[in-house]
């Protein structure tokens, strides 16, 4: 089985490439018609959410740098 990748994308998207599947909050799942790889709205402009349609552009500034959490409570 292959890993799955979440891409945190500068000014954008999130990038899932890899085996997945995408679910709504009914547990339904959508049909990604073979993809690999989508990306997914973080700005809430998309008209096809939860995917990606470009809309962010010049809307929405995020430098995508990672970080460590904080140790997980117990």
């Amino acid at each position: 089985m292959s890993k799955t990748k979440l891409t945190v994308n500068n000014n954008g998207s999130l990038k899932i490439d890899g085996d997945f599947e995408i679910v709504d909050k009914d547990g339904n799942i959508y049909d990604l018609a073979g993809r690999t790889i989508v990306s997914v709205c973080r700005c809430g402009l998309s008209q096809n959410k939860p995917f990606c349609d470009g809309s962010h552009k010049g809307h929405f500034e995020h430098e995508a740098v990672a970080f460590n959490l904080p140790p997980k409570k117990v």
